[in-house]
């Protein structure tokens, strides 16, 4: 017999107005509740801009790149792409990056950090099989059944550390401080519905 872990059971209290069709296990998520989740993300998002984004300017990550390196990236800075963009015949991004998936909410106008990641080759990162794939997926099929409209995109800055290293501290303390909800080490900060797999 089969046991079913909702993605609804993520939401702190139980605190989810969602359906279940019995015929074919389909969750559907309000569009009120998407909202809300969307919401908390952005008020934490806005206020490391609002503090001056201190907690990366006082982190010391690597010996030869300086600290002006973590205070001016600035994701919603970057040009945003489609995610579609590793199909084309030449990718607009080459080596080593630090890349945002991010998605621009057209009822508000303000975008999210979805997931942070890190790349040796920029270009081929998104051609295979990847986690965050699936969580976009779900994330996306979720708003289309509430309703809702979204732009997603990912941003890649190319100007990060060469050594893997020191990439990956960077992308570790990107991820402490933005929180990105598709992100292992932050999924428990959002109760994010859309990483949940049924098993």
């Amino acid at each position: 017999m089969n046991k079913f872990k909702f993605q609804g059971e993520l939401f702190k209290n139980n605190d989810i107005n969602y359906s279940m069709n019995r015929s074919n296990n389909e969750l559907v998520i309000s569009s009120e509740v998407i909202e809300k989740w969307q919401n908390r993300i952005i008020s934490h998002q806005e206020n490391i801009f609002k503090n001056g984004r201190q907690e990366l300017s006082q982190f010391s990550l690597f010996e030869n790149h300086s600290k002006e390196l973590i205070n001016k990236l600035n994701p919603f800075c970057l040009k945003p792409i489609a995610l579609s963009f590793w199909r084309g015949p030449n990718s607009p991004h080459k080596g080593p990056a630090i890349y945002f998936v991010m998605d621009k909410l057209i009822n508000t106008g303000k975008s999210i950090i979805l997931y942070i990641g890190e790349t040796l080759s920029a270009e081929k990162r998104w051609k295979g099989t990847h986690d965050c794939k699936a969580y976009l997926a779900n994330y996306s099929e979720a708003l289309q059944k509430a309703g809702l409209a979204s732009q997603l995109n990912i941003r890649f800055c190319i100007d990060v550390p060469e050594h893997t290293k020191e990439r990956r501290r960077l992308e570790q303390k990107l991820i402490q401080t933005w929180l990105p909800p598709f992100n292992k080490e932050t999924r428990v900060n959002w109760s994010t519905p859309f990483t949940s797999e049924i098993s």
